[in-house]
């Protein structure tokens, strides 16, 4: 890696607080450019060009995403005095349509639901944290690194709200059922790990649980219940919770915040999911649907 990147990676950590992943995916985006075409702050704007072809091969939002991390690099080089030119405009700039995100219906909430709540009646720690699990992610639409990584100070005392620290350290309040609560409090009492442990829900060194044994968990889960595995993520949950909230009257605004979305436009995708589900009732119960 190049000193200029690094120093764009810190800039980015410090100056707009993004989170470890982020940096890591702009860090793999800017080092396969480097890969390409050599040092990105002395590159030619034909040498940047040059990387439409070797992205050719990928995903039109996958090079979207490449070419934004470049924009910003480039930007920033040029603010910093590294470039007297922005390359940026040979960059490829492929048209993406936003794919709307997967959502679980009613019946399959509940019927995950049923599974894990039956499993929890064991005993076992590790049952009743999967219902705690289950019951954060779409009862108060938690991304995943927010879930895994909560604090155990982060647990509600008397009001019933917790709060989440999202991406680039953005803190927010969002609501705990009286469910998720309840199962949260039979988890405290056969929590494991460490008692100066700091996470809600701990792992062996002193760290956390990881999102990928989340996602495997969830998979796990609905196999047991039933459902197809491929169907079943935090992300998904995520997404029905906001899905499921909005087709109840909730309103946008009260979800971006808590979502925590930083723009409403990100929020505003699932009244496209809506509109869908609203054309697809049309459809199938109007009068005149089989004429």
């Amino acid at each position: 890696m190049s000193a200029s990147t690094q120093a764009f990676l810190d800039m980015l950590a410090a100056e707009r607080g993004a989170a470890a992943n982020t940096l890591a995916a702009y860090n793999r985006d800017l080092a396969g450019a480097e890969e390409a075409v050599g040092d990105l702050a002395k590159a030619s704007r034909a040498q940047i060009g040059k990387l439409a072809a070797a992205w050719s091969a990928l995903a039109p939002s996958t090079v979207a995403r490449k070419s934004s991390a470049l924009r910003q690099y480039f930007g920033f080089a040029v603010d910093e005095g590294w470039r007297e030119d922005d390359p940026s405009g040979a960059l490829p700039n492929p048209r993406t349509s936003r794919p709307l995100p997967k959502v679980l219906s009613h019946d399959h909430v509940e019927t995950l639901m049923e599974r894990a709540e039956l499993e929890a009646q064991s005993g076992k720690p590790a049952s009743i944290r999967q219902l705690v699990l289950l019951e954060m992610l779409y009862g108060s639409g938690l991304r995943a690194t927010e879930l895994v990584s909560l604090p155990l100070s982060a647990v509600p005392r008397d009001a019933p709200l917790i709060t989440v620290t999202g991406k680039g350290g953005a803190a927010r309040m969002v609501p705990v059922s009286d469910r998720a609560r309840s199962a949260m409090e039979e988890w405290l009492k056969v929590r494991p790990g460490e008692p100066t442990s700091k996470f809600l829900f701990p792992s062996r060194g002193g760290k956390h649980l990881s999102r990928v044994r989340l996602f495997q968990l969830l998979k796990e889960l609905a196999a047991r219940a039933g459902l197809d595995p491929t169907g079943i993520s935090p992300h998904v949950l995520r997404h029905a919770f906001a899905t499921h909230l909005l087709e109840g009257g909730a309103d946008l605004r009260v979800l971006q915040t808590l979502l925590g979305h930083a723009d409403i436009a990100t929020t505003q995708i699932y009244t496209h999911v809506d509109a869908a589900r609203l054309v697809s009732l049309v459809n199938a119960r109007h009068p005149l649907a089989n004429r």
